[in-house]
């Protein structure tokens, strides 16, 4: 059985054509979202923290873990949205010096810290207030860095000292210390 070459009524309209570009575009842009919401999900699992009243009308947060085994989160520093990447190793909250140029904060000159990266000069600064899910703390020291990269803040001590942690598992409860 023999068939016929195709015809030019075989082939799809220009417009069909237009439509199916489009549709693939579509989802070619759909599956890109999709696949940087999951990405992003991995690094913070908590984008939005929010306190609830736990035992005895406590507030406390709850965070889950990273892939990384790291707690982050968002949070806001003088009302303005920030991700906090807690530290427990750090004595400040340390902030890279192109987020505190944003958040408009007053650099005081701080001195020489040791890094990871090394010998660095530091600026200091205090925080008017420093919110992660409703657990508000104000005039917390800061510590700002140079040579910090990326825009993750590292919540140390400096804010952590107020609140007790208890980890079980994946999560990290916090809530403001008893008598505090």
């Amino acid at each position: 059985m023999k068939t016929a070459p195709p015809s030019a009524e075989d082939l799809p309209s220009r417009v069909g054509r237009v439509m199916l570009l489009g549709a693939w575009i579509v989802g070619l842009i759909l599956l890109a979202m999709l696949f940087e919401g999951l990405t992003s999900r991995q690094h913070n699992p908590n984008p939005h923290p929010t306190a609830i009243l736990g035992h005895a009308s406590i507030p406390e947060v709850q965070l889950e873990r990273n892939r990384a085994g790291h707690y982050v989160a968002n949070g806001r520093i003088n009302g303005q949205r920030v991700r906090f990447l807690l530290d427990t190793g750090a004595t400040d909250v340390a902030l890279p010096l192109h987020v505190a140029e944003r958040l408009g904060l007053p650099l005081q000159p701080g001195g020489l810290s040791k890094t990871a990266n090394g010998t660095v000069r530091t600026w200091s600064t205090r925080l008017e207030s420093v919110d992660l899910g409703g657990l508000v703390a104000r005039n917390v020291r800061a510590t700002v860095l140079p040579n910090m990269p990326g825009e993750d803040i590292l919540l140390g001590m400096s804010y952590l000292k107020h609140l007790e942690m208890i980890q079980r598992g994946r999560t990290l409860t916090l809530r403001p210390q008893a008598g505090g």
